[in-house]
């Protein structure tokens, strides 16, 4: 009996972005640069034996960039996601820089279903690592980046 193997697919990277903002627009060039140096690499790759090298590349992702503001759902894991200052996690977010004038998670959420502008952009979520940045710190997207499939489950 054969069996096709599905590819596995990339995971995904969502950029909450405002186009009018300089900083959303350096965060945009950053993911897409990364994206096309991690596909670059992973195509080397493929075709070398230098399995080590690979190893400190970045992973492929699937790049989502969305003008949109969250749903629920997905506020309420960001804001979990940058609650949880984790190992690899440089930097703690309160939810004020999440979502405007929030005192905490709770208020966060009530604060965005009365008004889904307060919601601040430039957001970087890796949804299966758990993570998230927030702002255009290249350096702190960079290293979510890094660590983007390390937690996937084979």
């Amino acid at each position: 009996m054969f069996r096709f193997l599905q590819p596995k697919s990339l995971p995904p990277i969502t950029l909450f972005h405002n186009p009018t903002l300089t900083s959303s627009a350096h965060a945009l060039t950053i993911l897409k640069q990364a994206s096309t140096i991690a596909s670059e690499t992973a195509t080397e790759d493929q075709a070398s034996d230098y399995s080590n090298h690979a190893k400190n590349q970045q992973t492929e992702f699937q790049l989502e960039v969305t003008e949109g503001s969250p749903t629920n759902d997905q506020l309420r894991s960001i804001l979990d996601y940058v609650a949880d200052n984790g190992v690899g996690k440089k930097k703690t977010y309160v939810p004020g820089e999440i979502v405007k004038g929030a005192r905490d998670a709770e208020d966060a959420l009530a604060r965005f279903k009365e008004d889904k502008e307060r919601f601040v952009r430039p957001i970087t979520v890796d949804w299966n690592g758990g993570r998230a940045v927030i702002g255009e710190d290249e350096s702190e997207i960079l290293s979510m980046l890094r660590q983007v499939g390390q937690s996937d489950v084979d």
